[in-house]
C-alpha cells in the first residue's frame, strides 16, 4: 500500500493529484497507473477495505489531579490560540524536544505557502512542524506532505539562509555544535527528514491517518498538547500519539530507493572521551548516551540479532550477536574474574557519562553483545561507498547497505560463526 493509495482515500482525487506534483518519488508508479487505467471505483474499494483493516493507535487522553487527602482531578481547558501554543514553544523548545534544535520559523515555501516551524536533530536530519490549528485532518496532512516535499529539497546554504532569518547574527554550525555537544557535519544535513504535527486535541481521524501513514514507512507523528486549569493558572502536558524511536527509525532508514530491510542492523559507535572501543571488544557491549536521541534507538535491538559496528569518521569495526536488552550505565553488569560487575567499575578508558548516571534521559545506555569478530580502532575497515548514518542504531533499506553488509561479509569472514549458548541479559 503506497502513499499515493492513501492520499485518494483521505484527500481526494484533486488534493491528491496536487500533492503527488510534490512527491513524485513515492507517486509516480501508481499514480500512472491510475492515469492509464482510470479504474478509480474499484481503486477506492481496494483501499477502503485495507484501510478498514489497518491498525488504530489508543487514543491520546491525559488526566492530572491534585494531589491531597482527596485527589481532585483538574479541569481541562484550551489555550486562547494555537499561535500563544507556537509562542511557547519558541520560547521553550525542550516542551517539543530536547532532541532537536529550532532554525525556522513561518519560513516561505516558495508555493503559496508558509511551514510553522522547522527544526534539525543531532544526525543533521530536519523535523517539519505544523500546527493543527483549525485546519481538517485532510488540509493539515495534506499541507504537511506538501511542505514535506519542499524540506526534501533543502540544500546546506538554503538550511544556513534559513537559520540566519530565523536566529540574526548566529552561526549555524557554533550554535548547533553548542546545544548537541558535537560538529556538524555538512554532507550530513537533511539527508532524511520527519513530519511532526503539533495540536492542542487529536480527533480520530487524523490519528487514524497519522498511524496508517507511519505503518507505511512515512516518517510522521503527532504531538499533543493538553492544556488544564487549577483556579487562575494553567499547566500543559504533552503526549505523543506515537512512540518517537518509530519515527525516528522510520526517518533513519527512508531515502526514495528503498528496498526489503536484509535483517542486519548497523550500528553507530562514537569512539572518543565518553566511551572507548577498547572497553567494549573486552567487555563486550555498544552504548550510546548524553540525551534520548542517541540513546532510544538501542531499544530496537533485541537478543540474536547480527550488528555490524561502524565508528564514524574511521570505518567499520565489528560485528557481533546481541545478547540482551538496552540498560542503563546503572544497572548494567559484566562479567569479570570477580562476577558480575558494574560496568562503570571496569570501563575506565571512556567517561560513559558518569555525572549524568541519575538521569534516566542523559545517562549512557549499553547493549550486550557476543563479538564474532573485531578488529582494532586504529586499523577499521572503510572506503568509498560504504553505507554510514548518525543514528546510534538502525535498520537501513538503502541499497547501499545491502552492498555494504556484502563487502564487510569478505572482510570479518567469521560473522556467521556459531556461538557458545549463554542465558540472554535481561
Amino acid at each position: 500500500m503506497s502513499l499515493v493509495s492513501i492520499a485518494f482515500q483521505f484527500l481526494g482525487n484533486k488534493d491528491a493529484r496536487l500533492v503527488f506534483k510534490k512527491l513524485k518519488n513515492y507517486a509516480e508508479p501508481i499514480y500512472t497507473d491510475y492515469a492509464r487505467t482510470r479504474a478509480l471505483p474499484r481503486f477506492e474499494s481496494f483501499t477502503q477495505t485495507l484501510l478498514t483493516k489497518a491498525p488504530t493507535s489508543m487514543p491520546i487522553q491525559t488526566a492530572i489531579w491534585r494531589i491531597g487527602p482527596q485527589p481532585q482531578l483538574l479541569p481541562s481547558t484550551v489555550l486562547a490560540t494555537e499561535r500563544l501554543l507556537e509562542d511557547m514553544i519558541v520560547a521553550a523548545p525542550n516542551m517539543l524536544s530536547e532532541d532537536w534544535m529550532l532554525i525556522g520559523r513561518q519560513e516561505d515555501t516558495g508555493f503559496g505557502g508558509r511551514i510553522d516551524l522547522l527544526a534539525i536533530a543531532p544526525d543533521g536530519s530536519l523535523v517539519l512542524i505544523e500546527l493543527k490549528r483549525d485546519r481538517t485532518p485532510r488540509d493539515v496532512v495534506a499541507q504537511s506532505l506538501d511542505y514535506a516535499s519542499w524540506v526534501e529539497k533543502l540544500r546546506s546554504d538554503d538550511i544556513s539562509s534559513i537559520y540566519s532569518r530565523f536566529a540574526p547574527e548566529k552561526n549555524l554550525a557554533t550554535e548547533f555544535k553548542k546545544h548537541f555537544g558535537q560538529d556538524l557535519v555538512e554532507g550530513s544535513l537533511n539527508q532524511d527528514h520527519q513530519i511532526v504535527i503539533v495540536s492542542s486535541s487529536l480527533d480520530d481521524s487524523t490519528e487514524r491517518i497519522v498511524g496508517y501513514l507511519s505503518e507505511r514507512k512515512i516518517a510522521i507523528n503527532v504531538l499533543c498538547f493538553q492544556v488544564f486549569s487549577n483556579g487562575p493558572e494553567q499547566f500543559i502536558s504533552r503526549a505523543w500519539l506515537l512512540d518517537p524511536i518509530q519515527t525516528q527509525a522510520v526517518a533513519a532508514t527512508s531515502d526514495g530507493n528503498n528496498e526489503p530491510w536484509n535483517g542486519e542492523f548497523y550500528a553507530s559507535f562514537g569512539q572518543g572521551p565518553e566511551r572507548d572501543w577498547g572497553d567494549a571488544v573486552q567487555y563486550g557491549f555498544i552504548c550510546a548516551g548524553g540525551g534520548i536521541w542517541f540513546s532510544r534507538t538501542l531499544q530496537l535491538l533485541k537478543p540474536g540479532d547480527r550488528v555490524w559496528v561502524n565508528a564514524p569518521g574511521r570505518g567499520y569495526v565489528g560485528v557481533g550477536r546481541v545478547s540482551g536488552r538496552s540498560q542503563p550505565a546503572a544497572t548494567f553488569m559484566v562479567k569479570t574474574q570477580n562476577g558480575d560487575t558494574p560496568i562503570l567499575n571496569v570501563a575506565t578508558n571512556g567517561s560513559y557519562h558518569r555525572e549524568l548516571v541519575d538521569n534516566r534521559e542523559r545517562c549512557e545506555y549499553f547493549v550486550p553483545v557476543k563479538w564474532l569478530q573485531t578488529v582494532s580502532i586504529d586499523n577499521p575497515i572503510y572506503g568509498v561507498g560504504l553505507f554510514g548514518n548518525q543514528n546510534t542504531v538502525c535498520k537501513p533499506t538503502a541499497p547501499k547497505w545491502r552492498s555494504t553488509v556484502d563487502r564487510l561479509k569478505k572482510e570479518f569472514r567469521d560473522y556467521d560463526k556459531q556461538l557458545p549458548e549463554v542465558p540472554a541479559m535481561e
